[in-house]
């Protein structure tokens, strides 16, 4: 691993990289920027965030990934749905909007009212899986989530996430009827993205040591559903999809729009993660880090 000849890369091409951390067998071993300091745009990473909020219900026995995603609904919008809408939607479960595999669905909800659009979009051969990148799945997600629960997922995501993993800062959006917004629109430190990637690379554990230097360990997410989570439910030509998490060469990733990432390989004990803003289609930020970091 060469991460001085990454650091001078990002500097030399003046790629806009807020910062990065590195992490060996769970150790930081490498960091470079803000990495503490202030809190930056997460975008679709934003998404693999609620799939840890959904992970927490599910292994509690509030969310079933494989009902309808109607019976999460409110009552009072499935009554104003069409009967061929509605029929559509029933054969949609919480499962397959978790794997982004809704033809039909637009990019973004849009209006005042971003779950009566959502429940009027006309789907595409509902009853076939097939991947389909839309915010408004996560959107829905989040909803469905919310209803499971009985209670704000934002507020929910700080008491049962944030707080063990000691993460203070962040922000969050919300719809414009409420909704906590689970597609994009979230913001941490580069250090606690990083947080949350080590809760998945240790199958659902979160590590940390005290003042006196000794580790605790808190389980947060059930190894099953960490598995569930990060293994391929739906292919695409990327490689494949979890719930909200990408594949990624032999591990998983978490992935922003404009270069946020936390890349996670658990076979070879590394965790990459960095975020940036570089509003552009190139992949030499990503050429770089697997030349200098991964090696390869």
């Amino acid at each position: 691993m060469d991460f001085e000849a990454f650091r001078k890369d990002i500097v030399d091409n003046g790629w806009k990289v807020h910062g990065v951390e590195v992490y060996e067998n769970s150790v930081l071993t490498h960091s470079f920027g803000d990495t503490t300091e202030n809190i930056h745009e997460l975008y679709s990473i934003t998404k693999s965030v609620l799939s840890a909020a959904v992970g927490i219900a599910y292994d509690e026995g509030l969310i079933d990934l494989d009902r309808c995603i109607l019976e999460y609904i409110s009552k009072e919008y499935v009554e104003k749905m069409t009967e061929e809408n509605k029929a559509d939607f029933e054969k949609i479960s919480v499962r397959r909007l978790m794997t982004l595999s809704v033809e039909g669905l637009p990019f973004r909800p849009e209006g005042e009212d971003w779950l009566a659009f959502s429940l009027a979009c006309k789907l595409e051969s509902p009853e076939t899986p097939s991947f389909n990148y839309s915010n408004i799945s996560a959107y829905l997600v989040g909803v469905a989530l919310q209803n499971a629960i009985g209670r704000d997922v934002g507020v929910f995501l700080e008491e049962r996430l944030f707080a063990p993993l000691g993460i203070e800062k962040y922000e969050y959006i919300r719809s414009p009827e409420g909704y906590f917004y689970g597609a994009s629109g979230m913001k941490l430190t580069v250090s606690d993205l990083s947080k949350i990637g080590l809760l998945f690379y240790h199958g659902g554990v979160f590590k940390s040591k005290d003042a006196a230097g000794n580790e605790t360990c808190r389980r947060i997410l059930s190894e099953e559903y960490v598995k569930m989570a990060t293994s391929i439910q739906q292919m695409n030509r990327e490689g494949g999809y979890g719930f909200f998490i990408w594949k990624y060469r032999s591990g998983f990733s978490f992935n922003g729009k404009w270069k946020q990432k936390c890349y996670i390989l658990t076979k070879e004990g590394i965790l990459v993660s960095y975020l940036s803003d570089i509003r552009d289609d190139s992949h030499e930020l990503l050429e770089s880090m697997e030349k200098h970091i991964l090696g390869i």
